[in-house]
């Protein structure tokens, strides 16, 4: 039964975090992830990953020298790197009893009112029979986010995953990133910046905060991430900003801890 405590979930994770510098999967933080996730579910959440990396393990398992510059290499690349990943998230999550789906998507499939809403009901139907839900954007099809780094609809994994979040009416969307939350300024450059820990209106201060992206093989910034809060709190879903340095994290952020930045959606 339904319980006020347990909620629907969207956790993002970045690239950085799934993987090391070179580009190999870090089975060590995917490992945590998933103990975390599965737990959270046995409880009684309802858990939807957004997962990156794609491009940085495929480009790491064809031996290539550096993530590709010609599109049709990226999206080979992305082909090989998703299915790779999903091997790993199979075989995880079915070490703790819990059974996943994989779900790419296209900024078409999202944009076009019908196609939202059959894959509103995908999502339905998957979280109805307790299968967590694994998301990307379909690189292999969609070139926009690769080619460009921008799209109208999606164009990054964060604002992916807010969409997403929208779309199947989550209450609470987690950004695991290389960053522990939003600062008044980059705290690589001043390690005496502040952090803010509860964000109720994106102002244009705040919004001039947004740095550039932060890692090689990573293609966001917190740049894309003001745009998921933006999108998530439209729709009275919270965004929490935090970093994968330790999973066990996530229980405390979905009980309401203050940790990394959160970002509380408008009452509907």
């Amino acid at each position: 039964m339904w319980q006020k405590t347990c909620y629907r979930l969207v956790i993002k994770v970045g690239t950085s975090t799934l993987t090391h510098l070179g580009g190999a999967m870090n089975l060590r933080k995917m490992e945590e992830l998933v103990r975390v996730l599965a737990d959270l579910q046995g409880y009684g959440h309802e858990v939807i990953l957004v997962t990156s990396g794609a491009i940085a393990v495929g480009t790491r398992k064809l031996s290539l020298p550096e993530r590709p510059k010609e599109l049709r290499m990226k999206q080979a690349a992305a082909a090989v790197g998703q299915c790779s990943m999903m091997h790993i998230y199979d075989k995880l999550f079915a070490e703790y009893n819990r059974q996943v789906a994989q779900i790419l998507l296209t900024g078409e499939d999202v944009e076009n009112p019908v196609r939202a809403e059959h894959l509103s009901n995908t999502f339905e139907a998957l979280l109805s029979m307790h299968i967590i839900p694994i998301v990307n954007e379909n690189d292999s099809v969609s070139s926009a986010e690769i080619e460009t780094g921008r799209h109208k609809v999606l164009g990054d994994n964060d604002t992916l995953s807010a969409i997403v979040a929208k779309l199947c009416h989550a209450d609470q969307l987690i950004l695991i990133s290389d960053i522990d939350g939003l600062y008044e300024r980059d705290p690589h450059k001043d390690p005496g910046a502040a952090k803010l820990e509860v964000v109720t209106d994106l102002t244009p201060e705040i919004l001039e905060m947004a740095g550039g992206a932060g890692t090689a093989f990573g293609t966001g910034g917190m740049s894309t991430k003001l745009t998921a809060a933006s999108i998530a709190m439209e729709s009275g879903c919270d965004m929490i900003i935090t970093d994968g340095a330790n999973m066990n994290d996530l229980y405390r952020i979905v009980e309401g801890a203050r940790i990394g930045t959160r970002f509380i959606g408008k009452k509907q």
